[in-house]
Formats: structure tokens, sequence, C-alpha cells
């Protein structure tokens, strides 16, 4: 049986812990909602934007899929793959999910050559001790990457396409839905898919073609749906961190419970076999 000053140093311990998961859920918290908001202003641009590209393809007619090459289709023998984790932990299953589905996509066709675009330090981390291809990584921006960086990505990733090196790119990242609920997705961006028909209904007057104005429009909606992830990832890490830390002062607080009256039962019994003792000295010196 465990003595009371350990039972005691064990329960500061946890307290301590609970503090800390306590303060960092209340960072998490603060730094959600301004990430939410950058996800809920974004989502207006992105829908329009998609909306402007399928109303512009459908005013080019049949030679829009093929007057600009980000549409080319060809066989996937080579595609990049750009995943987007968390530098730090301490988010729940945020990092895990999102490993896990890029093993499973490399599992879903073992014969296509993939190289890895590493976004954040748990999946540099984890990938960097594998046998696999890595083009790139960044770290440092998991929580706060701009519409610089985004870009950036888009433009290398546009230039291995055009250039013939992938046939192909994905985006394997968190999703925000909730604040309880993120969901890994995994995205193609090159070569683009043109919406058919999220621009119904909206009748645009084009001073150009629509098929030179839709040419130069595409490498912006790439930069978009590239952007567009990096904020949904960040939303999704704090509130994975959020609910994680959460979680754990709730857990905290009910193991602080159950070592307060485990301890109390060892005073109790270390009271009553003191009592005992000393009974039973007066009972054998009478």
């Amino acid at each position: 049986m465990p003595s009371l000053i350990d039972i005691r140093r064990r329960i500061r311990s946890v307290k301590n812990t609970q503090q800390i998961t306590k303060a960092m859920k209340m960072v998490a918290t603060a730094r959600l909602r301004k990430a939410q908001e950058r996800v809920v202003n974004a989502r207006p641009y992105s829908r329009m934007l998609r909306e402007m590209v399928a109303n512009v393809a459908a005013a080019a007619g049949a030679e829009a899929s093929t007057l600009h090459p980000l549409l080319a289709v060809r066989e996937e023998k080579k595609v990049q793959l750009v995943l987007v984790t968390a530098d730090r932990g301490l988010a729940g299953a945020f990092n895990t999910n999102l490993i896990k589905a890029a093993q499973q996509f490399l599992a879903e066709k073992p014969e296509r050559k993939t190289a890895f675009e590493l976004y954040g330090r748990k999946g540099r981390d984890f990938w960097r001790r594998r046998d696999v291809e890595v083009s790139g990584e960044v770290t440092g921006i998991s929580q706060a990457a701009s519409y610089d960086d985004a870009e950036a990505l888009a433009v290398k990733l546009m230039e291995r396409f055009t250039s013939g090196e992938i046939d192909a790119a994905y985006i394997i990242y968190n999703e925000f839905k909730s604040v309880l609920s993120q969901q890994v997705a995994v995205k193609r961006i090159l070569p683009l898919a043109l919406p058919d028909d999220a621009g119904a209904g909206r009748d645009y007057i084009l001073e150009q073609p629509p098929a030179e104005f839709l040419k130069n429009l595409l490498p912006g909606y790439v930069e978009a749906q590239v952007y567009e992830a990096f904020l949904e990832s960040a939303a999704a890490e704090h509130a994975g961190r959020m609910t994680a830390m959460d979680s754990a002062t709730t857990n905290a607080t009910e193991v602080i419970s159950k070592l307060t009256l485990y301890m109390n039962r060892v005073r109790q019994a270390t009271i009553t076999r003191e009592i005992i003792e000393v009974v039973s000295g007066a009972s054998a010196l009478d």
C-alpha cells in the first residue's frame, strides 16, 4: 500500500497537469475562433470562384477541356502527394488520421511512384524515416499559413505538372466540419476537373473571349484550392486540440477524485491501525 506522502505527490502532479491542459484548451479556443472566421470568410470566395470557372467553361464550350495544360489528363505513373499535418501534437487523432490516409493512398496503387510534399513537423518526422521520395518539406506554418504560402505550393505543383514531372497532384488535409468533427479529405488538385453545374443560373458579361479568360483564371483557381485546404487544416487542428485538452482536463478531474478518495481510505486505515495499537498496548500494560 502506498504511503500518504506518495498519494499526495501524485495528486499534486495530476493537478499540475490539469492546469496545463486547461490553459492549452483556453489558448486553442481563442485561436479556433480566429481560424474559424478565416474559414467561414474564405468559403464564399471559393464557392463564387468555382461558379465563375463553371460558367466560363460552359461559355467556352467543348474546347474548354483542351485549351490549358492544367486540364490535361494523363495516366498516373508518378503523382505528387501534399500531406498537411500539424507542427505540434496533443490534438487527438488529428495527425494520426492524416498519416493513415497517406498510407492508404500509397497502398491503393503501389505501382505508381509517389513524391511527398510534407507540410508540418508531424508528417515530416514520420515519413522521413520511411523509404519514400520527399520533394519538399515546410514546417512552422500549420497554424498561420498565408496566401503566399499557398501560392508558392500551387506554382510548384503547376510547374511540375506542366513540365511532365508528375501526372497528377493530390492533397490530404483535415476538413473542418465543426468543433467536434474533422474529416480527412483526399482531394485531387491537378489535373483540374472543370465544375459543370456550379455556375448554373448566372450570366457573366466577359470582355475577353471565354476560352482566353478561362486560361487566365485556372492558375488562380488552383491557388484558391490550396489556400482553402490550409485554412481548413488550421481550423481543424485548433478544434482537435481544444477537444483533446477538454477531455484530458475532465479525465484529470476524475483521477484526482479517485486518488482523493483512496487517500482518505488509506488515512482512515492508518488512524484505525494506530488506535488499535494504542488500545492493544494499554491492554497489555493492564
